[in-house]
C-alpha cells in the first residue's frame, strides 16, 4: 500500500541529479509527495506553502545558498524539518561543517544509490549519517564559533546574506519590507553576536561562513 504521509523536497540545480534522487524515493517511499526545487527561494517558498515536510535533501551549491550561510538560515528558520547536504564536495571539513550547522547528514553525491537509500533511511529514523570512512570529529576551535553563529536569529541570518552580497541598508529594508532602522539594528545585533566591530568584518566574517573557513573569522581586525 502506498504510503502518502510524507513529504520530501529535493532541492538540487541539476534536473537529471534531481531525476535520480526522486527515483530512489520514490522506490524507498512509495507513494510519497516529492518536490523538487532549484534553487534557496523556492526552497523556502515551498516550506512557508506545503506545511509539514519530513526532509529536505539540498545541494550546498545552488543558487541562493551562499555556501554554508543557506544551511544556517534554513536550520534557523525551519528547526524541525531535517536537511541532509547531498554534494558533490567531499572534503571532511565541509561534511564537519555541514553536522555542525545542524545538517542531519551527509551524502557525497559519488556514493551509490544504495548507500544514498540506507542514509536517508537512517535520517528518516532519526539518526544522523556522514561516510564511515570520514572523521568530522569537530575540532576544539570551530565550537565558539558555531555558538556565535547559533544566537542569530532567522531574519539575522537573512541581513549578513545581504550584506555579503554588498546590499545597503536601504535595499535590504526593501528587500526585507521592513525599515533601515530595523535593518540597522539587525546589523549591531550582528556585529555584537559575531564579536566584529564593523560591517566590513562583518561581510568578511560572512564571506568565510559560506567557504566554511574557521581560523579568525570572527575578531579578525587584520
Amino acid at each position: 500500500m502506498a504510503d502518502t504521509s510524507y513529504q520530501f523536497i529535493i532541492a538540487d540545480d541539476h534536473p537529471l541529479f534531481r531525476g535520480a534522487l526522486r527515483q530512489t524515493l520514490e522506490m524507498q517511499y512509495p507513494g510519497a509527495e516529492i518536490i523538487e526545487a532549484g534553487a534557496l527561494e523556492d526552497v523556502t517558498g515551498r516550506l512557508e506553502s506545503v506545511g509539514d515536510v519530513d526532509l529536505v535533501l539540498l545541494d550546498l551549491t545552488m543558487p541562493g545558498m551562499r555556501g554554508f550561510s543557506g544551511l544556517m538560515y534554513l536550520r534557523a528558520q525551519y528547526p524541525a524539518v531535517p536537511v541532509v547536504i547531498v554534494s558533490a564536495n567531499e572534503e571532511a571539513g565541509a561534511i564537519r561543517r555541514s553536522i555542525e550547522f545542524g545538517a542531519s547528514g551527509f551524502i557525497p553525491k559519488s556514493r551509490g544509490i544504495d548507500v544514498i537509500r540506507d542514509a536517508i533511511g537512517i535520517v528518516m529514523d532519526g539518526g544522523v549519517w556522514t561516510p564511515p570512512d570520514v572523521d568530522v570529529a569537530t575540532p576544539d576551535e570551530s565550537a565558539d564559533v558555531v555558538r556565535r553563529l547559533a544566537t542569530l536569529t532567522p531574519q539575522q541570518v537573512r541581513v549578513l546574506m545581504m550584506l555579503s552580497e554588498g546590499l545597503l541598508n536601504k535595499q535590504i529594508a526593501y528587500e526585507l519590507s521592513v525599515s533601515e532602522a530595523t535593518v540597522k539594528a539587525h546589523v549591531s545585533a550582528i556585529l555584537q553576536k559575531l564579536g566584529v566591530e564593523s560591517r566590513t568584518q562583518a561581510v568578511i566574517a560572512a564571506s568565510r561562513i559560506e567557504a566554511g573557513q574557521w581560523q579568525m573569522a570572527v575578531g579578525d581586525t587584520n
